[in-house]
């Protein structure tokens, strides 16, 4: 047989009876040998009874008859006198696990982390892959310390040395996995997707029950202020009684000369508790969706209740079931005992306690302060401590006597000076070190102070040098702005024109370039470079990590009059080349280091290469089939229509401009009607189809929606209603990952050298 080994208590203070029991392992077998059973003369939550007086007459009895010396003791409190959490926290390295926990305490827990005792623990379940924690929950438990030596000091006043302080509901989830689901826990793995079915614990107090639900690997619990008072004060107030004779009707109701009069007035007590069951488990199964139920154990001695089983499985839909043993907790002495028979349901919260002691229950938090334990080592080390200063200071002695002689025969006049002059050094070595320190403390500060201006400067210049880029990708020639369509057609324009500029930020931008940009974003440069003519070999694509923004531009242009250089292949030769391989005047140094790709033109002095601004990766997104019909109002036509218009209006007197049929595209039909001029309405985007008929009096043009008549300015020269401009639209997009200066200056330069190495036009890709 194995060595036994040391003996543990739990003890457990109710509102209507102290609970104890002692316990061991012998091999892996837990043993009780010893409990006791203690009930008060008066609930504590009676009217006109002393819980302090009752509480130590109590422990008073205990210690009389039991003998703590040597043995572990653990105590319970109340649930809800804690406070206990459940969270999950995303896959996290097992080390770092006490950061995340110490950041959701503050959190969490709604008080001064100096005034709560707390502890937590990853529950179990959790899986384990190279020193990562996946699918893994953490319970957070704590109490405010006034409560916790509130709760000590009836232990303390009766000299009771106190090893662990748990949670009630917690040494419950201790017992049932113990006693229930130790083969599933050591056998089977959690899977939060699919997890093993949970068991109901209701513990029923004296005020408040415990709802606990778990599987094993899990554990969720709740408080419910309802409890064996709540019948009591019931019957005292249906039936007129006195407490003491309400809490005597109630234990032994069978007995009772009415027994149904008894169940009628304590029913909205079981209605209330079958409501705030339904309400609690129906909370739980909102915030776990896959958890099934399925049985109810019940406990604590209200359970015993006469009616209480049947009514709780006829209202809850459940199997439920009473605690009458414990199925893995031996020793004949105690189980075979009637009184330990007798109240099996109210030892639930002691023997978790002792079994997480003997570390066989899950739970492994402890609300003791930590000043009682450094105080209990101290005085258990303090008699030896004493002896080994005695020794040690006997020693000093003899050594001090020995020494007083040697120096007894040196005169202490020859070693003044120089005691003197070390001291003197000694105080001056002292204050030069702290005025080197402050000077130290100066110089850090003002460099972490110069160093959040110029990064802040920095910051506000990297947006104006996009926008100075996005600018200049134009294209614009300011000589041909101001040409006439008649001078420079719509087709020969090489010029952009943006109609929206879009960011998304990226916490890791690799997230965004996918398998098809990638392959578009080949092909396009590999199309550039021929019509380029520039024979170097496309580089091979690195991932571009870490965080930035994408950059959409979306815009259209009308260069679209040379085959095999209009549409999407302008703005890849044009407008990507530019993102690619041009430059910018910013009159900064260039700092990275970088050179310009084979075949690409030379940076000009003065100016930035793009691609050292943290532009990457330009790409055209979407360019539709070009709109060859597409046509740009002349504003010359119109203005001279309607000069001849209103002459004709004056001419015809009472006759009025009817109105101008339109279609899509800009000035719609002026309806009309004898008197005056309508209203102008119109369609989205360019020229009206054609004009209306003239109104009553006039002579206008039938508008047919299709043609209109030409019109010639004073000089007789034909004026055209509109010009060509065959519209092609594109939606373009590149990252951007500026990189401060490390001296503070702008984006310009602020690449690191072996960054900017590995990242050269064209080698940094971004994956969605």
């Amino acid at each position: 047989m194995a060595k036994k080994l040391q003996h543990v208590w739990g003890l457990e203070i109710g509102q209507s009876a102290l609970k104890g029991l002692r316990c061991h392992l012998e091999g892996d077998q837990v043993i009780a040998d010893t409990f006791d059973f203690v009930e008060y003369p008066k609930i504590l939550s009676q009217p006109e009874a002393e819980p302090e007086l009752l509480i130590s007459d109590a422990l008073q009895q205990f210690t009389s008859r039991n003998d703590l010396r040597g043995a572990s003791v653990a105590v319970s409190v109340p649930g809800q006198s804690g406070l206990a959490k459940f969270f999950k926290p995303p896959p996290v390295e097992v080390k770092k696990i006490g950061d995340i926990v110490r950041y959701e305490a503050k959190q969490q827990i709604p008080f001064d982390l100096k005034d709560v005792i707390w502890d937590f623990q990853q529950m179990e379940g959790a899986q384990i892959e190279d020193g990562y924690a996946l699918e893994s929950e953490v319970g957070l438990f704590a109490m405010k310390r006034e409560a916790v030596f509130r709760a000590l000091k009836p232990y303390k006043d009766k000299g009771i040395d106190i090893d662990l302080v748990q949670l009630a509901p917690m040494s419950l989830y201790n017992m049932v996995t113990y006693d229930r689901f130790t083969e599933r826990m050591a056998t089977e793995t959690f899977d939060a997707d699919a997890p093993q079915k949970s068991v109901v614990v209701l513990s029923i107090g004296t005020d408040a029950s415990d709802l606990i639900v778990t599987n094993g690997f899990r554990v969720w619990q709740r408080n419910i202020p309802i409890g064996g008072n709540h019948f009591t004060r019931q019957l005292t107030k249906d039936l007129k009684l006195t407490f003491a004779k309400a809490e005597h009707l109630k234990r032994n109701a069978m007995q009772a000369d009415d027994p149904k009069l008894v169940f009628q007035a304590m029913r909205p007590v079981f209605n209330d508790m079958v409501t705030e069951i339904q309400r609690s488990l129906n909370f739980y199964k909102t915030v776990n969706k896959k958890g099934e139920l399925e049985s109810i154990l019940l406990l604590g001695n209200t359970s015993k209740l006469p009616g209480l089983q049947q009514f709780l499985n006829k209202n809850l839909g459940m199997d439920v079931e009473l605690l009458e043993k414990f199925p893995k907790l031996e020793g004949t002495e105690v189980t075979g005992a009637q009184a330990f028979k007798e109240n099996v349901p109210a030892f639930g919260v002691v023997y978790g306690l002792c079994l997480q002691q003997l570390r066989r229950g899950p739970m492994r938090t402890n609300l003791l302060p930590q000043e009682i334990i450094v105080e209990r080592v101290i005085r258990n080390k303090k008699p030896w401590t004493v002896a080994a200063l005695s020794i040690l200071l006997g020693g000093m002695v003899a050594h001090h006597a020995m020494k007083g002689q040697a120096l007894g025969v040196v005169d202490a006049a020859v070693w003044a000076p120089a005691e003197t002059a070390v001291g003197s050094l000694t105080k001056k070595s002292a204050d030069e070190i702290a005025t080197d320190a402050t000077y130290l403390a100066k110089a850090e500060l003002f460099q972490k102070v110069g160093l959040e201006v110029s990064s802040g400067a920095s910051r506000r210049l990297q947006t104006l040098e996009l926008m100075k880029v996005i600018a200049a990708a134009k294209n614009q020639d300011p000589e041909l702005l101001d040409k006439t369509p008649e001078e420079l057609p719509y087709n020969k324009r090489k010029d952009f024109h943006f109609t929206s500029i879009e960011q998304k930020y990226f916490a890791d931008l690799e997230r965004w370039f996918t398998a098809d940009l990638k392959s578009k974003y080949m092909d396009g440069v590999k199309n550039m470079n021929k019509f380029l003519k520039i024979a170097a070999p496309l580089p091979e694509l690195t991932p571009l990590t870490g965080p930035g923004w994408v950059i959409e531009i979306k815009g259209y242009h009308f260069y679209n009059g040379i085959k095999g250089e209009e549409g999407q292949e302008h703005v890849q030769n044009y407008l990507i080349n530019f993102l690619l391989n041009g430059s910018i005047p910013l009159n900064l140094e260039d700092k990275t280091g970088i050179a310009p790709p084979e075949g690409a033109p030379p940076v000009p002095a003065g100016n930035v290469a793009i691609r050292d601004l943290g532009i990457r990766l330009p790409i055209v997104r979407y360019a539709p089939l070009i709109d060859s019909k597409f046509k740009v109002p002349n504003p010359a036509y119109w203005a001279l229509l309607q000069e001849q218009r209103l002459a004709a209006l004056g001419a015809s007197g009472a006759g009025g401009m009817a109105g101008m049929g339109g279609g899509p595209g800009g000035m719609a039909g002026m309806g009309g009607g004898p008197g005056g001029m309508a209203g102008m309405g119109g369609g989205p985007g360019g020229l009206a189809g054609g004009m209306g008929g003239m109104g009553s009096g006039g002579d206008g043009y039938s508008g047919t929606g299709v043609a209109l008549k030409p019109l010639k300015d004073a000089n007789g020269k034909e004026v055209p209603p509109d010009f060509a401009a065959p519209l092609s639209e594109f939606v373009v997009q590149f990252a951007w990952k500026p990189r401060l200066d490390p001296e503070g200056g702008s984006a310009a330069g602020g690449l690191p050298s072996a960054e900017a190495a590995a990242t050269e036009e064209g080698t940094t890709t971004d994956s969605q």
